[in-house]
């Protein structure tokens, strides 16, 4: 029998019907038979989905040439971090540090790339994925995002770190005239640069993040909670919460007769967590998801789904802890509670879109940089589809980007904010 539904059944014995955000979250991640905890085999065409670090190494790529501008629009500070949410077995991270440290050496002395990935079985993978950047202190592996806040350079090391970035500095002054004269100083030249002086500009990316964290499910019968009876789930129902309806009237919508509506209380207080923190930077999350408008109009309403081997199913009570189980993410939420801390949340864009534009510049000479026949171009131009039309993943994904401590029109400068516009 399966081990983690006789886990599941213990606890409703124990405690009673349990919410299905709590069911979600042991059958994605339990430490020892969460779907996520066991082991790191789901990614791929030989597991249950892939994701776009998966289909080529573009996708970093250029996420590196958009992170590499952002230094830049910060006016190349001597110290940038990027924290990537829940980085899988860190193809993306080691695409991003390999086309950085390549192409944009004065950025990457200035990176420190910080991964938060909870799962045992992911951290081993990413460990040896990225062994080299982790040697060498580049990159730093971490299991919550408290630690990852905790562990900034500091001291000697943050000293270490100052000396080789004083001629990138000038450099960067030269490749961005806007950037004013305070820009280019030694740090013990200029030991109050702005408001956020001591603080550590960031970038928070998440890809695929928010649509993994668990949520309730609210009919019009109230919220769903999970029993147990003869060896099967059942589905009972409770009043919905104070903090259930609240979400619904702000950001969803009030389910209709047959209807069910997910409330993604987790991703709003780990938004919530993130744009709090993030004192000078931006925070980037890729998904598939909606809008509270697009629900208002009829859809995404109910999305919650298994997926198993590319097969996507309605039934999250099967085989608990060997399926994924995701929701669409909500945007108008995540954006809201990202202006509610002080960020300015620009026009949600396409994964097309987005991408478009970091590579209409160079025409994706990224992604053709290591062809050296037909054959190899014409395959990537193919992955490198996929990635940006509609057939692919270029419509159903969608891109938030907020800022704060950041002048709005810089901001809305990004090359991925701007596709078209050039």
């Amino acid at each position: 029998m399966n081990g983690l539904r006789q886990k599941i059944e213990q606890e409703i014995r124990e405690r009673g019907p349990i919410p299905f955000s709590r069911y979600m979250e042991l059958c994605l991640y339990d430490p020892e038979l969460g779907y996520y905890s066991r082991h790191a085999a789901q990614f791929g065409k030989a597991g249950d989905f892939y994701t776009s670090s998966d289909v080529h190494a573009v996708f970093g790529r250029l996420l590196a040439r958009q992170f590499e501008e952002i230094w830049r629009v910060l006016n190349c500070p001597e110290t940038i971090t990027v924290k990537e949410l829940g980085p899988g077995r860190g193809l993306f991270a080691q695409d991003a540090l390999d086309w950085s440290e390549k192409k944009f050496p004065d950025f990457f002395r200035a990176l420190r790339y910080v991964l938060v990935e909870s799962s045992p079985a992911l951290r081993g993978h990413v460990e040896q994925t990225l062994s080299r950047h982790i040697a060498a202190g580049k990159a730093v592996l971490m299991d919550d995002l408290s630690q990852a806040e905790r562990g900034g350079p500091s001291g000697a090391e943050a000293q270490t770190q100052s000396e080789p970035h004083i001629a990138a500095l000038k450099r960067c002054a030269t490749q961005n005239p806007a950037a004013p004269p305070d820009a280019v100083m030694a740090p013990s030249e200029n030991p109050g640069r702005g408001a956020f002086a001591g603080a550590i500009p960031s970038i928070v990316f998440a890809n695929e993040f928010f649509d993994a964290l668990p949520v309730e499910i609210v009919s019009s019968h109230g919220s769903l909670r999970v029993g147990s009876q003869n060896g099967r789930f059942m589905e009972t129902w409770v009043p919905a919460s104070a903090v259930e309806l609240e979400f619904l009237d702000r950001y969803s919508i009030h389910p209709e007769a047959g209807e069910r509506v997910e409330v993604p209380l987790a991703a709003q207080q780990y938004a919530r967590q993130v744009s709090g923190e993030i004192h000078q930077g931006f925070f980037i999350a890729i998904d598939y998801g909606y809008t509270r408008a697009e629900q208002l109009a009829g859809r995404h309403r109910g999305t919650l789904k298994a997926i198993r081997q590319h097969s996507v199913s309605a039934n999250p009570y099967e085989a608990p802890g060997e399926q994924d189980i995701t929701a669409d993410v909500n945007f108008t939420a995540l954006a809201t509670v990202a202006e509610e801390r002080g960020m300015h949340v620009q026009k949600l864009l396409t994964q097309s879109q987005f991408l478009m534009g970091i590579g209409e510049a160079n025409q994706f000479a990224d992604a053709f940089e290591d062809c050296r026949l037909p054959q190899e171009r014409a395959k990537v131009a193919l992955q490198l589809k996929h990635l940006v039309t509609p057939a692919g993943m270029g419509e159903s994904f969608h891109v938030m980007v907020a800022s704060k401590g950041i002048e709005k029109e810089k901001a809305a400068g990004l090359a991925g904010l701007n596709f078209g516009r050039t």
